[in-house]
């Protein structure tokens, strides 16, 4: 069986962070991702630019940024068909419900606050219908410490208990805006058993769900290979073939 090829499809960077693109893709090969996804802030700078000479696929993507339902929509229909990878920064409840009601959406970020996991079983069925997956933080069980760690624990192991029983697809990110603050996949794998993710789940997590987003948003928009897409209502000028 062949090895996994691991992705992290949310990472800031410059001006949303402190490293430049070309710093946050040295250290991912470095540390042994195959692709990850620049999804700056819609209010920053989100769209990436190609970086081919790291040696590493670099996905465009978005992390939107809204104040209500009635703007994510309008900010999903911007992105859509710009980006391999278009995910949403959740938290508040009307935010989290518009985003998994969406299916222009990959995946929900940050669903949960300080108080509650953010999402619940209608929710969990809704991202289920639509395809759009969960994101597991694990700067947070980095960074945080004491009761908030505790928390956040409990939390993610609410939406894993939700993920597996509606067959939401979910993913695992080092969110890291600073290249620094990547972790490895097998580093992240051994952080998600602290909440109860089995290690086949993690395994999932970083490469067959990251590749199915890809595959699914590059057959959505027509593309064919980077700088190359199918543009609808187009006709060849040799429509019958080669002659």
């Amino acid at each position: 069986m062949a090895d996994p090829v691991f992705h992290d499809l949310c990472v800031h960077c410059a001006p949303d962070g402190k490293s430049t693109q070309e710093e946050m893709a040295g250290m991912a090969k470095h540390l042994g991702f195959a692709g990850i996804g620049m999804t700056n802030h819609s209010n920053s700078d989100p769209v990436a630019k190609v970086c081919s000479e790291a040696g590493i696929e670099i996905f465009r993507g978005v992390e939107l940024v809204a104040s209500n339902p009635s703007k994510l929509h309008g900010l999903v229909g911007k992105f859509r068909h710009k980006v391999d990878v278009l995910a949403v920064h959740g938290g508040d409840e009307g935010i989290n419900r518009a985003a998994v009601e969406n299916p222009n959406v990959d995946v929900l970020l940050h669903p949960g606050t300080p108080k509650n996991s953010g999402l619940n079983h209608v929710l969990a069925k809704s991202a289920s219908d639509n395809n759009v997956a969960i994101a597991f933080d694990m700067a947070s069980l980095i960074t945080l410490r004491g009761g908030r760690r505790v928390h956040a624990l409990s939390h993610f192991r609410e939406n894993l208990m939700l993920a597996r029983q509606y067959d939401v697809p979910f993913l695992l990110t080092n969110n890291a805006s600073f290249c620094y603050e990547l972790r490895a996949p097998r580093e992240m794998m051994a952080l998600a058993t602290l909440f109860g993710m089995e290690r086949d789940e993690a395994k999932s997590a970083l490469s067959e769900t990251p590749a199915e987003i890809i595959s699914r948003s590059r057959r959505g928009r027509n593309f064919i290979c980077e700088g190359v897409e199918i543009v609808e209502g187009v006709e060849s000028e040799n429509e019958g073939g080669l002659e």
